[in-house]
Parts: C-alpha cells; structure tokens; sequence
C-alpha cells in the first residue's frame, strides 16, 4: 500500500507540476497579449499624437498666409490714406489760395468802385456772380497779370 500512495502521492505531484506550468504558460501567455494589446495602443497614441501635429502645422501655415493677406490689406489702405491725405493737403491750400485771390478781387472791386465809381449798382450786383465781361469797363480787374497766376499748391506746403 505504501507504494500505491507513494505512486499517488508522485502521480499528485507530476499533477501539480502539470498545472503549475500550465498556470506559468497561461501567466505568460497573458502577459505577452497584454504586451502586443500595450504595444498597439501607443502606438495608436504615437498616430493621434502625430496627426495633431501635423494639424497644428497645417493650422500655423494657415494662419500665417492669412496675417500676411491681412498685412498686405492694411500696407494698401495704409497706401491709399495717405495718397488721398495729401490731395486734401492740396486741396486745402488750393481753397486757401482761392480764398485769398477772391478777397483780393473784392477789395480791389470795391477800391475802383469807390475812387472812380466805374462800376455801377448793377455792376457790382453782378460781382457777386463772377459775371464781370470786357465792355463793362475799360479796365477789367480780371486782366490783371498778378491774378492770372496758376495755383501752385503740393502736399509739402501743409506740414502738420
């Protein structure tokens, strides 16, 4: 009998050693798909990590054409403001000048007008219309060499 239990006790324990290295297999077996399931999932990471990357560049180009549209936009209208302030500035002295050669033409209107009286009430009503022709007088303001000057204006003239 002694033999038969020491044979079950042996056959036990090739049993136990069966499964102990059916339980080690398994253990590594697992331990390997846990592995490859870890391996795929960073690398699965390393993908969405790079495709937002590679977002954030097209994204950083994107914007960098728009900032250099938005750029050349405000050079043109940049351009364009001080194009159109400088003709103002010319305007505005021309307006001056004319201002001035209208006071000069009323003055000297009124300085003929009362020394010589060459122009009549009629005439000096239609001063106000500029409608002064040749036969109103022998001497026509208008003539004047100094009057007829062209009107020199630039942008230069009005420094601000």
């Amino acid at each position: 009998m002694a033999s038969s239990s020491g044979t079950s006790s042996g056959s036990s324990l090739i049993q136990n050693s069966g499964s102990e290295e059916d339980l080690v297999a398994l253990m590594d077996q697992r331990k390997r798909k846990r592995m490859l399931s870890n391996r795929e999932s960073a690398r699965r990471s390393r993908m969405r990590k790079q495709k937002h990357l590679d977002d954030l560049v097209s994204q950083v180009d994107q914007l960098r054409k728009e900032n250099q549209q938005i750029l050349t936009s405000v050079n043109i209208t940049t351009q364009q403001y001080m194009s159109v302030e400088a003709e103002n500035s010319v305007l505005r002295a021309q307006v001056a000048e004319l201002s001035h050669r209208l006071e000069s033409l009323n003055e000297i209107i009124e300085y003929l007008n009362a020394s010589t009286g060459v122009f009549g009430s009629a005439a000096a009503s239609a001063i106000g219309n500029f409608d002064i022709g040749p036969s109103d007088s022998f001497f026509n303001p208008m003539d004047m060499a100094y009057l007829n000057m062209p009107i020199m204006a630039s942008a230069d003239m009005l420094q601000y």
